[in-house]
């Protein structure tokens, strides 16, 4: 068995200890959200492509530092971080998805996503989860901790549902290292290939190979999860079906993400943006009711980060 050692960094924390904390929310002041405003106007009046524009077209005199030291935060410390009273009230679509954009270039490189969009909405398009080309944030019913592919996924809350919905988050430094103190077989079972769907058809090219863990170079834990996917990997005709020690492995992994000791719920209003570490954080969300009124419908902005 090849021995595999705890993960260390500020990445490891419980949420039974920073649930009573403030340390990671940063609340946005009355000159913040003129600045932002103001920005947003700005690329709205040039007629900059979203696509386009850097962060040095959406200035943020004041904000702009505080943005520029989240970085740290994310990739060297705790992983997580969330931005309170973003200016979302009154704004169109388009304002909104500018404000979303204009704040993440200042952390990061924006990433395309579905369709070359570098801002996501995550709503309820009611569709089948099980479909072979169906995404996870289409439909309201419950995610399962997972990590999106990039360096860091950040989330801005335009409009909340009228219950449920809940952003839960989890150390996978934390449960890593549960995992390795209690059960060091089933943590060789996580750093061994598992099959993957890219659910972009029912074609070979849908299906692929990666562990959930990994340490980079610099002897820094990464972790790779998305059992929603990797359960409907098996469709693929190809594809084995779990070993007893996969299926031992992941329903060890999922308990321990879903433990009250461990994880972290947030609430996000509108305003709310999250930033998180993919590398160190997982995420998940609750099951979630709409308002019947499309104009209050659920709506949230994803943005795919590179650090």
């Amino acid at each position: 068995m090849t021995l595999i050692t705890e993960a260390i960094g500020e990445g490891d924390w419980r949420g039974d200890e920073v649930s009573g904390r403030h340390d990671w929310r940063i609340r946005l002041g009355a000159a913040h959200r003129v600045e932002l405003r103001a920005a947003v106007a700005a690329v709205e009046s040039r007629g900059l492509e979203l696509v386009d524009f850097a962060h040095e077209e959406f200035p943020l005199p004041t904000l702009g530092p505080i943005l520029h030291s989240l970085v740290g935060e994310l990739m060297n410390g705790r992983g997580f971080v969330l931005l309170e009273d973003a200016p979302v009230a009154g704004l169109s679509e388009r304002q909104c998805e500018i404000l979303a954009l204009g704040l993440g270039r200042h952390v990061g490189r924006t990433a395309p996503q579905m369709e070359g969009k570098h801002a996501q909405h995550v709503r309820d398009l009611g569709v089948d989860p099980s479909g072979s080309t169906s995404r996870s944030y289409q439909h309201s019913g419950r995610l399962d901790y997972h990590a999106d592919p990039n360096d860091v996924v950040a989330l801005l809350c335009v409009r909340p549902a009228k219950s449920g919905g809940l952003s839960c988050i989890v150390s996978s430094v934390a449960v890593h290292n549960e995992i390795v103190r209690t059960r060091p077989d089933l943590a060789e079972v996580l750093y061994q290939p598992w099959w993957r769907d890219r659910r972009s058809g029912d074609g070979p090219d849908s299906f692929y190979q990666s562990p959930v863990y990994t340490v980079n170079t610099a002897g820094r834990l990464r972790t790779s999860y998305g059992p929603d996917y990797m359960r409907s990997a098996l469709r693929g005709a190809h594809v084995p079906p779990f070993s007893p020690a996969q299926h031992e492995a992941m329903e060890l992994l999922n308990r321990l993400n879903n433990d009250r000791r461990f994880m972290l719920a947030m609430d996000l209003r509108a305003g709310d943006m999250q930033f998180l570490n993919n590398h160190v954080t997982l995420h998940s969300r609750t099951k979630y009711v709409d308002h019947p009124e499309p104009d209050r419908r659920r709506d949230l902005i994803r943005l795919w980060l590179n650090s």
